[in-house]
């Protein structure tokens, strides 16, 4: 499980995108550089990472689910995601 720092920070970014996400689009579709500047930089996306949304593990996630392989396995077995089995041959 990641740290609860890093999770932390990582959803004090998310929020930061959402609140700037339309004023960012406004000041890019008018090309005004400068203004953008002047925004926080944890408001770009780019400065996302894809985590798991239990444990908050950045590698092997994924998207679909939003989890990482590690919580999807485990969750899967035990039947906690609609549709999934264990598959054998």
């Amino acid at each position: 499980m990641a740290k609860k720092s890093v999770i932390a920070r990582q959803k004090k970014r998310e929020e930061l995108v959402a609140k700037y996400a339309e004023t960012r689009a406004k000041l890019k579709a008018a090309g005004d550089y400068e203004a953008l500047d002047k925004l926080p930089r944890n408001a770009s996306p780019v400065r996302l990472k894809n985590r798991c949304q239990l444990t908050g593990r950045p590698r092997g996630y994924i998207r679909k689910f939003g989890l990482s392989r590690v919580a999807f396995r485990d969750m899967a077995l035990y039947g906690k995601i609609p549709g999934m089995t264990k598959s054998s041959w």
